[in-house]
């Protein structure tokens, strides 16, 4: 099915408003892009003029279900079960939108403009005139996990580093950040400096996303269903939008959409690789014992203290409860010779029944990761730090435990 497609000018002046505007009738609608700065108090005026103006029947936002959620309510990330969160292997992602949100509270702190207030706005007032709001962008945590994907593996150490970096440094943010904000969002802002050289990176981070809020608004608003969409975005996807809307719309806009929401599984090779670790230290020990007693528990016995202490002491510079130290450093050992839990889960599980995150923790929470020590204060944060200290530490023992009894057995 295809459409055709006819780019117009907005008949008003240009001056009237601080962000560019872009108007495209296809089949019947209109849809005005307006590119938005997300650090911009004028962004947040433009938005509410343009729906105040009544020419629109419908809102679209640059906003997944994720984010429209943290807008509506800020406290929502921090309200989410936290055991849950780590029986579902999202512990990373929490901790990475944590720290995003921290550097978008940095930027509001400074610069005196809160990130995100023209979607607010748009919020406020599609509620106000009770006009139909669609949310167009991607889940951020998708968008990340493509990101990841996407890139080499030697890249990604670098891209992590450069997150921690920019979200967590207590230098103030620089001009030029703020100016990137102006064009993009927090995501894009803190990948700025690698999208730029990374086609890899840009692909994920921009150009997909351009084409998925084209495929929601196709699947949500198509030609003929409203008179005129006002579709709210980031200056930064103005031109990539546009293009694509000058592309025929595909049959199924909802098949296209969910094609970029797929996120490659697990190599065959990654997936075996815990159970072959597993085999192969087993195979050790028992190559151990069948040389002699003393030998296999030997090996056993540095094991256990090799991958227990690097766990414990991970745990400990999380500021873990003792307890909770304790019962990583027996646990480690045995989780590591079964892929099927880890021993962040029993570690961040411990901590959880230790210490329980009061109404405060979570109330302060958004505040409290906006600087570093803030993390360890904070006991929504620091469980999450224990489950990623603990699982790094057993990672490591269990890398350096496994050497060790290989040099043992075959020389070294």
């Amino acid at each position: 099915m295809t459409h055709s497609q006819d780019t117009v000018t907005d008949p008003r002046q240009e001056g009237d408003f601080s962000g560019p505007r872009q108007v495209i009738e296809l089949g019947g609608t209109r849809y005005t892009l307006l590119g938005t700065a997300h650090v911009s108090a004028q962004s947040a005026d433009d938005v509410r003029r343009l729906i105040g103006s009544g020419e629109f029947d419908a809102v679209a936002i640059e906003l997944c279900d994720s984010r429209h959620q943290n807008l509506s309510d800020p406290d929502a990330l921090g309200k989410q079960d936290l055991f849950e969160i780590f029986r579902q292997g999202k512990a990373g992602m929490v901790a990475a939108s944590l720290a995003l949100g921290a550097f978008q509270q940095r930027v509001a702190e400074q610069s005196g403009i809160e990130p995100g207030a023209e979607m607010r706005a748009a919020l406020e007032e599609a509620r106000r005139h009770e006009l139909p709001l669609l949310l167009i962008d991607r889940d951020v945590g998708i968008t990340l996990k493509r990101i990841y994907h996407n890139v080499p593996w030697w890249q990604r150490m670098s891209l992590f580093t450069g997150l921690l970096g920019s979200v967590l440094s207590r230098q103030e943010i620089k001009p030029e950040e703020i100016e990137r904000l102006k064009q993009g969002d927090v995501l894009e802002s803190t990948f700025n400096e690698f999208a730029a050289e990374s086609e890899a990176l840009y692909i994920p981070l921009i150009t997909e996303r351009d084409r998925y809020m084209v495929m929601c608004l196709a699947e949500q608003a198509p030609p003929g269903r409203y008179r005129n969409v006002l579709v709210v975005i980031g200056a930064g996807h103005m031109k990539g939008m546009a293009e694509r809307f000058g592309e025929p719309l595909p049959a199924s806009p909802r098949e296209e959409r969910e094609k970029l929401e797929v996120t490659p599984p697990p190599s065959k090779i990654w997936r075996s690789l815990p159970w072959l670790i597993t085999a192969l230290v087993l195979t050790g020990f028992a190559i151990g014992f069948s040389r002699n007693t003393e030998l296999g528990w030997q090996l056993v016995g540095e094991w256990f203290l090799i991958n227990g202490v690097l766990s414990g002491l991970a745990t400990l510079a999380a500021l873990a409860h003792p307890v909770t130290v304790l019962a990583t450093m027996v646990a480690a050992p045995l989780t590591s010779l079964n892929p099927t839990i880890g021993a962040g889960f029993v570690a961040a599980g411990v901590e959880l029944w230790m210490r329980k995150p009061k109404v405060r923790d979570f109330s302060t929470l958004r505040h409290d990761v906006t600087e570093l020590k803030g993390w360890w204060r904070n006991r929504v944060s620091r469980t999450l730090l224990v489950f990623l200290f603990a699982t790094l530490g057993s990672a490591a023992g269990t890398w350096i435990a496994g050497f060790r009894i290989a040099g043992a057995l075959f020389g070294g």
